[in-house]
């Protein structure tokens, strides 16, 4: 479906840099230090500080799921479950298992969800709260750091609209609006990331094909910090 390249609304990133500031009156559940779990294969672990901004103790409970069609459990954590008091920090570690050197990055995601006691009526019950959702990228040992991945992307034409290969080692993350140039209407990729050895495709009319000689897309840094678009060239 085309949409107009006018509506397209680029969100501002959330800013954490005053998250252990934020006020309890703008409670928000159990809050992640930060928008992205990293994890260097080099370093074989990460910890991640989440903070209860609710006025009353919780559980902080924390799930891994897997991104990719492979369900390798790469990724340990503990603890799974902790009490964290109004305003305190649980730190949650995270340890890589991987039993092959990592070739490419990796993308999975984790899940922190606060778990209130509650009474009513009816007796004791529990609430749950605000899920927090976050990408976690597995870098590999002696992979250098790639401040612009999205460069690295390879876009062409075929019959029905336009192609993206991810031959890169990286994980590349862009909103899912692209732009066929020349011209000012958009369509949407599948999705908001594209993993290493990737394809993705989106449709386009075929006037629309057959004129378009670049796309502008609209990349994100590695923790999902949005940046200036990027006319990206596309060959036939």
């Amino acid at each position: 479906m085309l949409i107009s390249f006018k509506s397209v609304l680029r969100t501002a990133p959330l800013c954490l840099s005053a998250w252990f500031s934020m006020p309890l009156a703008h409670a928000a559940g159990m809050v992640p230090q930060t928008p992205v779990l990293l994890v260097e294969e080099g370093t074989g672990e990460a910890v991640m500080n989440v903070r209860n901004t609710d006025t009353h103790p919780a559980l902080l409970h924390t799930t891994v799921e897997n991104i990719e069609d492979s369900d390798d459990v790469l990724l340990i954590f503990t603890p799974p479950i902790a009490r964290v008091e109004p305003g305190g920090v649980q730190q949650v570690r995270f340890i890589l298992q991987n039993r092959q050197p990592l070739k490419t990055e990796r993308l999975k995601r984790v899940i922190f969800e606060g778990i209130s006691p509650a009474s009513d009526a009816a007796g004791a019950r529990v609430t749950l709260g605000v899920r927090q959702n976050l990408p976690v990228i597995l870098r590999p040992a002696g992979l250098p750091v790639e401040r612009e991945p999205w460069k690295r992307l390879t876009w062409s034409m075929d019959a029905t609209g336009v192609q993206v290969v991810n031959s890169s080692p990286y994980v590349v993350r862009l909103a899912k609006t692209i732009v066929p140039l020349p011209g000012t209407r958009s369509v949407n990729l599948p999705k908001t990331y594209i993993l290493p050895g990737e394809r993705l495709h989106a449709e386009l009319p075929l006037h629309t094909s057959t004129q378009t000689m670049a796309v502008r897309i609209f990349p994100a840094t590695t923790y999902g910090f949005a940046v200036d678009h990027y006319d990206a060239p596309v060959s036939r």
